[in-house]
């Protein structure tokens, strides 16, 4: 995502045609985006960026060798993937395909599967990191302060129950978690087992707040 939170698109063209229609359809949409001509220099571009779409206009075995790169990527959430083709031809690992020739009714339905793929995808793996003490109370009555890390002994297992303020939130939460796994450095993972309604309305709302983007100057 950009500062401004919108969405980010590299697309992969030599065809001004095919860009004129669909780069307005993206404007549309509110997507930042940034174009290149070739697949041997996107996939510099997308192992250095962030993107949330590409935009392939299909070349055969060269944008076949750039969708296996985008694949292999070593980040946990992959861009979507939109191809431009003239052929009915299978590709598989694209999720969305825009057929030649290209109109702007066409770019629309086929960019709003795209969006509502990414918007989803985003909501998944969003992380909104928060660091601020609290105090822990383990299933046997135990209380310990924890952090991002503690000196007390944890093991897998363990119940936590602790309230937590989120910034900008009328009232602390209550959290209860599981103990998933342990480091010797004092690090764990957990699990939620339990929120309170009127608490996962608080956290949920929280969450809805921090994932705000920008909005399609049309609609969808």
């Amino acid at each position: 995502m950009t500062p401004e939170m919108a969405f980010e698109c590299l697309f992969i063209s030599r065809d001004p045609g095919v860009f004129r229609v669909v780069g307005r359809v993206l404007r549309d949409l509110s997507i930042s985006t940034n174009i290149c001509l070739s697949p041997a220099k996107a996939a510099e571009l997308l192992e250095r960026g962030n993107n949330d779409l590409v935009v392939i206009d299909w070349e055969g075995e060269d944008s076949a060798e750039l969708l296996r790169k985008i694949w292999r990527l070593g980040k946990c959430r992959k861009p979507t993937v939109l191809a431009v083709s003239a052929t009915d031809c299978a590709m598989p690992g694209v999720h969305v395909v825009l057929r030649k020739p290209v109109t702007v009714e066409s770019s629309k339905n086929s960019l709003r599967t795209a969006y509502s793929r990414m918007l989803v995808d985003h909501r998944r793996h969003a992380r909104y990191p928060v660091l601020m003490p609290v105090i822990a109370t383990t299933d046997n009555g135990r209380t310990l302060r924890i952090n991002i890390t503690t000196k007390d002994i944890l093991a897998v297992g363990d119940v936590l129950s602790f309230r937590l303020h989120l910034p900008e939130t009328p009232r602390e939460i209550l959290c209860q978690i599981r103990i998933l796994w342990a480091r010797e450095n004092g690090r764990f993972g957990c699990e939620f087992m339990r929120i309170p309604p009127v608490d996962l309305i608080i956290l949920h709302d929280w969450l809805k707040s921090k994932q705000q983007i920008k909005k399609p100057l049309s609609p969808l």
